[in-house]
């Protein structure tokens, strides 16, 4: 593996405590993920796949190991300077979408452009756009409470997306959806992923989130395992 992807991490160790012990959740865990590729991973309950994402997001240190986001080594960086490397370069997509129940969808993108300090018309014609790409464009003006459950989430990814991440980390994105809404809504992220060029890691167990990943991995006794493909 080499270092020029957007995201790697290297020799990864987490542990919890564990009585008078400690539980190592991941073991020297190696991963990689290129510009374009979308990964998923899945594991057992409780084999840390929800540790590997908040680490490879910069959401927590790990015990030992490096992350490297866009070419730069994280783990002697400040929290300061994280969280400015998280907001510049990683997005991220969860479960039940998350979005503010008093803004509309429209607004739930605008929110990211004025927090990264886009204008504010530039980032009404982009939010519009990508709207209109994920087929929301007659939704733009609509709660939360008054879309679906895939509406949701597609407003999720578009929320991600105006963020233009070099990474993009989703936690079961599809999860919460009927088979249609989902294989909809993995098919939308796998495209995004591949035609902007970001790196993409999903945790997926059903099979419309893993049918659409490059690379499948398991996540078993702290390690990553490939998966084969079908």
């Amino acid at each position: 593996m080499t270092t020029t992807a957007p995201l790697v991490c290297r020799e990864i160790v987490v542990t919890y405590p564990d009585g008078p012990d400690r539980r190592t959740i991941l073991d020297n865990l190696d991963l990689e993920v290129a510009a374009g590729e979308i990964v998923t991973i899945a594991g057992d309950s409780g084999s840390g796949k929800s540790t590997l994402l908040t680490v490879a997001g910069l959401l927590r240190r790990s015990d030992s190991g490096e992350v490297t986001i866009a070419g730069d080594a994280t783990s002697g960086l400040s929290e300061r300077r994280r969280t400015g490397l998280r907001r510049d370069h990683i997005a991220f997509i969860y479960q039940s979408a998350n979005l503010l129940p008093t803004l509309t969808a429209i607004e739930q993108l605008q929110l990211v452009g004025h927090i990264r300090g886009h204008r504010p018309s530039t980032t009404r014609a982009l939010a519009g756009s990508l709207l209109d790409d994920l087929g929301l464009g007659d939704r733009a003006h609509q709660l939360p409470a008054q879309l679906s459950g895939g509406e949701r989430q597609r407003v999720g990814i578009a929320r991600a997306l105006i963020a233009e991440p070099t990474v993009l980390i989703a936690d079961e994105p599809t999860a919460s959806l009927d088979p249609a809404r989902a294989d909809s809504v993995a098919a939308i992220l796998a495209d995004a992923a591949h035609e902007r060029g970001i790196a993409t890691l999903v945790v997926a167990h059903d099979d419309a989130g893993r049918r659409r990943a490059d690379r499948r991995l398991r996540l078993h006794d702290g390690n990553l395992l490939e998966e084969p493909s079908t």
